[in-house]
Parts: C-alpha cells; sequence; structure tokens
C-alpha cells in the first residue's frame, strides 16, 4: 500500500498518549490511519474508537484487519454523544492530530492545495454543504474581510475581499486557479505561496468550521478523560494551537484561571509538559509538515 499519510511526531503521540495494552483510546482524526495503527499495535484487550467524517479514511479504516478498532464515521466535535452510543463514558486516551492529511492536500481534486488546479472545494466531510466556491462568489466583503484577515492572517485582507469581489462580478470564481489569478498582483513578491497559503488556510478553517469543531471537543474531553488519561493534542497553525493552549492552562478559550474560595485553579486539566512538543529537525527534514506542528499533552486535575 502507497503511504496515504506519513504521521507527525508518532513516537512523542504515542508517549503523550501512555498507552496501557488494555485501555480505552480515541483517535479523534483518523486521516490515514498512522497514528491508529500504532496505536492498535501497543493495543491486546484494549479497544481504538477512531473519529472521521472523510469517505476516503472510511476506506482506508477498512484495511485494517483488527477487532480492537472500531471506525466512526462522524466529526469529533460530538465525541462525547458518540462514545455514549457505543457505552464508553471515560478512555484512557484522546489524540488528534489536527489540520488535513497528506493524502487530502495531494489528491487535486479535493482543492485543498494551492499546487494543483481543481475546482474550489475544501470539504473534509463531502457531503458538506458549503464548499470554498460558495464562499468566494456568495459571501460579502465584510465576511471575507473579516476571514482572510482572522484566519489566513493577511495583512492585505480588505483588499483582497474587494478584489475578490470585484472580479466575481464579471465571471464566476470556480477554481483554485482563478482565485490565484485574482489575487496574483496582491501578494508580496517572492513570498507568493505563503500568501496563497494563507487565504486557503482561512477558507478551509470557515468551509469545515474548524475553530468551532476544536472548541466543542475540546471542553468535552475533561468529562470523557479517565482520572489518569491523557489528552494529546498537535495543531499546526497558531490559532488552533492559542485554543489547545488557553483551554488547558484555564479550561477557558480567554481569559484568566478562576480560583474557588480556597484559592485553588477552578480548571479541569492541567499540562503534562512545560511548553508544547515540537519535531526534531531530523523529522522536519524527512517530513516537512512536521515543521509548524505543535504538541500539547494534558490529563485531568486531581481530585483534591
Amino acid at each position: 500500500m502507497s503511504v496515504y499519510h506519513t504521521p507527525v511526531m508518532l513516537k512523542e503521540c504515542l508517549e503523550g498518549l501512555n498507552i496501557k495494552p488494555d485501555g480505552i483510546y480515541v483517535d479523534v482524526t483518523f486521516g490515514g490511519g498512522g497514528h491508529s495503527r500504532a496505536i492498535l499495535e501497543q493495543l491486546t484487550t484494549g479497544k481504538l474508537y477512531a473519529f472521521d467524517q472523510d469517505a476516503d479514511a472510511k476506506e482506508q479504516a477498512k484495511l485494517i484487519e483488527n477487532k480492537n478498532l472500531i471506525f466512526i464515521e462522524a466529526n469529533f466535535r460530538n465525541i462525547k454523544q458518540y462514545l455514549r452510543l457505543y457505552g464508553v463514558k471515560k478512555v484512557d486516551g484522546i489524540l488528534a492530530d489536527l489540520g488535513i492529511s497528506s493524502h487530502q492536500i495531494d489528491t487535486p481534486e479535493r482543492g485543498f492545495s494551492t499546487r494543483y488546479d481543481a475546482e474550489l472545494d475544501m470539504r473534509m466531510n463531502q457531503n458538506a454543504p458549503i464548499s470554498a466556491k460558495n464562499i468566494v462568489n456568495e459571501y460579502s466583503i465584510d465576511e471575507l474581510h473579516k476571514i482572510l484577515g482572522m484566519y489566513g492572517e493577511i495583512k492585505n485582507a480588505k483588499t483582497a475581499a474587494q478584489t475578490i469581489y470585484t472580479a466575481r462580478l464579471n465571471r464566476k470564481i470556480e477554481t483554485i486557479n482563478d482565485l490565484k489569478g485574482i489575487l496574483q498582483k496582491l501578494a508580496p513578491r517572492g513570498k507568493e505561496n505563503k500568501y496563497f497559503a494563507q487565504v486557503f488556510q482561512a477558507l478551509r478553517i470557515v468551509v469545515n468550521e474548524e475553530m468551532a469543531v476544536l472548541e466543542d471537543f475540546l471542553k468535552q474531553t475533561p468529562e470523557v478523560l479517565a482520572p489518569e488519561g491523557r489528552l494529546v493534542v498537535m495543531s499546526y497553525h497558531s490559532l488552533e494551537d492559542r485554543l489547545v493552549k488557553n483551554f488547558i492552562r484555564s479550561g477557558k478559550f480567554s481569559g484568566e484561571v478562576e480560583k474557588d474560595i480556597f484559592g485553588n485553579d477552578k480548571k479541569p486539566l492541567e499540562s503534562v509538559t512545560r511548553k508544547a512538543v515540537e519535531a526534531t529537525p531530523e523529522e522536519v527534514e524527512r517530513n516537512p509538515r512536521a515543521r509548524s506542528a505543535k504538541l500539547r499533552i494534558a490529563e485531568p486535575m486531581p481530585i483534591k
């Protein structure tokens, strides 16, 4: 089988999960199954529940002949609900490898990559109603400005929004090359690829509601984790990492840690590592996607 997806920081993820052979684990972003396969190798009587809404991921899961794997074709924002359907109330570890898989990037027709020309799509769930094409052709200038500025973090977001709006008055924006052609004159010289990547990131985040999904998921993790369970989250851009970091630090996505009447921190999780774990230079050389990855590990606060 060809490599569908090279898992990032595999060793560090497995160490972070602190796997018990008879434990119950969840991989909320199955993708190509790289992390899941490695977890399954360490289980004897334990179970692994793997989430993914992508039809391609479901086909990859069928290739794994292991009775300890239960594949759940669903968005992980509903982790608690789906685990309850399987009679699972507490788990020993949860892994989330955020972002998109190598396979999704390298499949031109999915519309995730700036390297190919294809229809503007970017849906992880291919049955979802809104694609990137809907956004660039139907959203208002103000909405486009907000999306490109907030999620793409591009400096000329307002101008880019106006340029997209003006272009679509003449002709519908259908493809990746249509969009790149429209924005070409706005991209900083020598940094065009980075600029387009930021624009695509912004559209992808909105198409898949990635920030809202992450918030929904994180809020449920303290309730789902067993007392000594582990939460392992790997993010690839600062917006995601900030949410994860803040939630582990304070139990909220912004603001300070609340205190109880005794002055103790009122937060559901505590960090296992002092700061985010990053890939080794050797791994980055083998797999450039690992360069931006940040891994955070947490466990439930002990009950005093």
